[in-house]
C-alpha cells in the first residue's frame, strides 16, 4: 500500500477499504508515515468527508492501537457516558451515582480539560484528598464496591488518536463529524462498558453550534457503535447557555453535591441529568424509559445517589464530608458580583463567552502544563427569561490568583443579551 495513492483517492472522494484504512492508522503509529504525509490526508477528510463504512474502519483501527480494558471483572451490566463538552457541564457527577444507585456499573475514564475549564478529573481533584491515578486493580475493585468511579485515561489507550488530535489541532482540521466521530467512538469502545450513552452537545458553547450538525454527528456515533457490536444511544442536549449556575471546579463540585443533596429539583441541570440517567438504564436493560426516569429521581431523592458518591470518593481518597457540608471544597481568595446597570430582561447568555471568561480567571487550560485554579470560575444569578432590577446581580465571578476583575467582569456581561427601554443588546 502507498500513502500517497490513499490521499490522491480521498483528494477524489473514492473511498478506501478497511484494510487500506487499517495500514494507515498502524503506520502512522508506529512512525512510518511523517506527519505532513498524514495531515495531507486528514485535511482531505475534511474537504470530502468519509462514508460510514470508511469511519467504521476508522475507528475501530484507531481503537486496536492500543490497549483495550476487559470489564469482565466487574459484577454488574456496565454502561459509560462521554459528553462532546461545553460550559458548567459537571453531569458526570451526577449521572455516575444515580445510575450507579439504580444498580448498573459506572466505570469512567475521564480526561483533563484544555479551554474554559478542567474536565471531570480536574473538578474530582479539587476534592482534598481525592486520587484519580490508581492501579486498574483498584479501579474495579472500587466499582464493584458503590458502582461508579473516576480515574485518569490510561496513555496506552488509543495511541493513534493521541497522535492524530494532535496533528488534527495543529492544522485546523479538527471540525470533521467522521474525524470527530472516530476520535470519540475509539476511546469509548477500547474502555470495553457494555453501554454506551452520547451526549452531544449544540449550541454557542458546544462543539456542534447548530441543531443539523450535531444530529448528524449523534446519528453517526450512534451506528458506529452499534456496528462495533455495543449498545450505543446519542442524544443532543442544549448547551446554548451554561448548564446549571456554576461554571469553574469547585464551585461545579458543589452545584453537583447539591442537586444531590435534593436542594436542585428543577431547571436544565436537573432535567438534562434525568434524562442522561433513564436513557443510560433502559440501555442497561433496567426497564422502559419511564420507568427508568422515575428510578433515577428517586435515586436523587431519597439520597441513595449522594450516598454512592460519599462512599467512592471516600475510597479514592478524598474527603467524603463535602458531600454534607460543601464548604470543605476549596474557597476563593476573590470575588466580584456583575450586576446589571438597568432594569433588564435576560434574552440570551452565550455560553461560549460565559466559557472564555472563566478560562481568564484561572478555571481553565490553554495547555496541558497550565495550572488550574480549583476555585475560580463563574456563579450565574440569571437565567435567560428573568427580570432584572438596575444594581442586582447578574453574575458572581471568583478567583485565588486574578485579583483585578476589569476585563472578565466587561466580557462577562456583554456574554448577556437582554431587552432594555426596547432595544436588545445583541452581545
Amino acid at each position: 500500500m502507498n500513502i500517497i495513492d490513499i490521499i490522491e483517492r480521498t483528494k477524489n472522494s473514492q473511498p478506501l477499504s478497511s484494510d487500506e484504512i487499517s495500514w494507515l492508522v498502524k503506520s502512522y503509529t508506529a512512525g512510518d508515515i511523517p506527519d505532513y504525509q498524514m495531515s495531507a490526508w486528514l485535511m482531505a477528510v475534511c474537504l470530502n468527508g468519509l462514508t460510514e463504512e470508511e469511519t467504521v474502519a476508522l475507528t475501530l483501527a484507531m481503537r486496536d492501537s492500543g490497549d483495550q480494558l476487559d470489564l469482565s471483572c466487574i459484577e454488574r451490566v456496565t454502561a459509560d457516558k462521554h459528553s462532546t463538552g461545553g460550559v458548567g457541564d459537571k453531569t458526570t457527577l451526577i449521572i455516575g451515582p444515580a445510575a450507579a444507585a439504580c444498580g448498573i456499573a459506572v466505570p469512567k475514564m475521564s480526561g483533563r480539560g484544555l479551554g474554559h475549564t478542567g474536565g471531570t478529573i480536574d473538578k474530582l481533584e479539587s476534592i482534598e484528598g481525592f486520587r484519580t491515578e490508581l492501579p486498574f486493580e483498584r479501579f474495579s475493585t472500587i466499582v464493584n464496591k458503590t458502582g461508579f468511579s473516576v480515574i485518569s485515561q490510561s496513555g496506552d489507550l488509543c495511541p493513534a488518536d493521541k497522535k492524530m488530535y494532535a496533528l488534527r489541532s495543529a492544522t485546523a482540521a479538527v471540525d470533521s463529524i467522521p474525524l470527530i466521530c472516530a476520535s470519540v467512538m475509539s476511546k469509548k469502545l477500547a474502555l470495553g462498558a457494555d453501554c454506551l450513552l452520547l451526549d452531544v452537545k449544540c449550541g454557542s458553547g458546544a462543539f456542534m453550534k447548530t441543531r443539523e450538525d450535531a444530529d448528524k454527528l449523534a446519528g453517526l456515533m450512534e451506528r458506529v457503535g452499534n456496528a462495533a457490536g455495543k449498545k450505543t444511544r446519542a442524544i443532543v442536549t442544549d448547551m446554548s447557555a451554561p448548564l446549571g449556575n456554576a461554571v469553574g471546579n469547585a464551585l461545579e463540585v458543589k452545584e453537583a453535591i447539591e442537586l444531590l443533596q435534593g436542594k436542585i429539583t428543577g431547571g436544565a441541570l436537573y432535567d438534562t441529568c434525568i434524562e442522561l440517567t433513564a436513557n443510560m438504564l433502559e440501555l442497561a436493560g433496567k426497564g422502559s424509559l419511564e420507568q427508568c426516569s422515575a428510578m433515577a429521581k428517586e435515586a436523587i431523592a431519597s439520597g441513595k445517589a449522594l450516598s454512592v458518591l460519599r462512599a467512592t470518593i471516600a475510597l479514592q481518597g478524598g474527603d467524603p464530608n463535602v458531600c454534607d457540608d460543601t464548604s470543605l471544597l476549596p474557597a476563593p481568595r476573590f470575588s466580584y458580583t456583575v450586576k446589571a446597570a438597568h432594569d433588564i430582561e435576560i434574552t440570551a447568555i452565550n455560553a461560549q463567552e460565559i466559557g472564555m471568561v472563566s478560562l481568564l480567571l484561572g478555571a481553565g487550560r490553554l495547555a496541558k502544563e497550565d495550572r488550574i485554579d480549583p476555585t475560580a470560575g463563574i456563579v450565574m444569578e440569571c437565567s435567560v427569561g428573568d427580570k432584572i432590577s438596575v444594581d442586582a446581580p447578574l453574575m458572581t465571578l471568583y478567583s485565588s490568583f486574578c485579583s483585578d476583575f476589569s476585563e472578565a467582569a466587561v466580557r462577562a456581561l456583554n456574554a448577556v443579551g437582554y431587552k432594555d427601554l426596547g432595544k436588545v443588546n445583541n452581545y
